[in-house]
């Protein structure tokens, strides 16, 4: 099994807790692709320490809200434990191209924002799901600024550059 570099992988899911005595694991989707975990064969798991696994996916079914897979790595609960909070990946080749304008979440995580000025306001931490849009989470030295993930504001994405430009409203973060 070839291991990849964090930038050739597409972030599908988390692990969320062990599921049973089997060493089964609770993943919620990340994923907007439909059956994307229906055929999955190898996935690269990234715990929250930073410790790397790629190992097989023996099986995968629905179990509400979340997916319940068998990883070849784990036989017992403690083992997924130590992965709790981790990233489920896959290689970018498997992953659909995304129209113009789209961005998979894990390639807009740490980026550094910006406003048009090119003032950084932090670091891209985290992407919520609010009832009906998302918000960009940016931290810098202890401060959080929610930023609406709207054509509106969001002037630029520069992935490759890991750069996001952003147009805030007068006043937008004054306190």
């Amino acid at each position: 099994m070839a291991t990849l570099d964090q930038a050739e992988l597409v972030t599908i899911g988390r692990i969320e807790r062990s599921f049973g005595v089997r060493g089964e694991a609770r993943v919620r989707s990340l994923s907007d692709v439909p059956g994307r975990f229906d055929a999955l064969r190898e996935v690269t798991i990234v715990a929250p320490s930073g410790k790397t696994l790629v190992t097989v996916v023996t099986h995968v079914r629905s179990g509400g809200p979340t997916m319940i897979m068998g990883f070849e790595a784990f036989t017992t609960p403690e083992q997924v434990a130590e992965y709790r909070g981790g990233l489920v990946q896959v290689p970018r080749g498997d992953s659909p191209a995304l129209p113009t304008d789209q961005y998979y979440q894990c390639d807009l995580i740490g980026m550094v924002v910006q406003d048009e000025a090119g003032t950084v306001l932090g670091r891209l931490e985290e992407v919520l799901a609010m009832s009906d849009n998302q918000a960009f989470v940016v931290r810098q030295e202890g401060k959080e600024m929610l930023i609406p993930a709207a054509k509106q504001v969001v002037v630029a994405v520069d992935v490759a550059g890991r750069v996001m430009t952003v147009r805030l409203p007068e006043g937008f973060g004054d306190l």
